[in-house]
């Protein structure tokens, strides 16, 4: 079985080191590539091809929406992970519209990453846990 190639983009680099070590620990992933904003995430896409993108929301000069919108657009194959800080579902909204399949929290665990990660990989959605608890199912049923 083929490893589930994955770039990072986040304009954090600790955040993207920490990531890349622990996926790269993972027998099922590879790290690809890791870009510290939204514009070199939509260079890096057509150079590296990656199956799933982690993709932070809040980065200059091109935000990880704009991105994941650009980035799915030309390359539907690519699958969007977002990953960040942020809980509200208005954020969770703007990725999904975007062309994001899933949502995860930077307070994640790094099983329940994996999981969204094998989850988007297949082209299903995936809000973390953290995200369905604080949201009343009314606003989930939104997405």
């Amino acid at each position: 079985m083929s490893k589930i190639k994955i770039a990072l983009a986040d304009d954090h680099k600790q955040m993207r080191d920490i990531w890349d070590l622990i996926l790269s620990a993972n027998p099922l992933f590879e790290v690809v590539c890791k870009c510290r904003n939204g514009q070199e995430a939509i260079d890096a896409a057509s150079v590296h091809l990656p199956d799933v993108y982690i993709m932070d929301i809040n980065m200059r000069p091109v935000s990880g929406i704009e991105a994941t919108d650009a980035i799915t657009k030309t390359h539907p194959h690519i699958k969007v992970l977002c990953m960040s800080i942020h809980k509200d579902i208005i954020y969770v909204k703007h990725m999904l519209d975007a062309g994001a399949l899933g949502y995860v929290t930077k307070n994640s665990s790094y099983e329940e990453v994996f999981h969204a990660i094998q989850e988007v990989y297949a082209g299903r959605h995936y809000i973390c846990k953290e995200v369905k608890d604080l949201t009343p199912a009314r606003m989930m049923s939104l997405l």
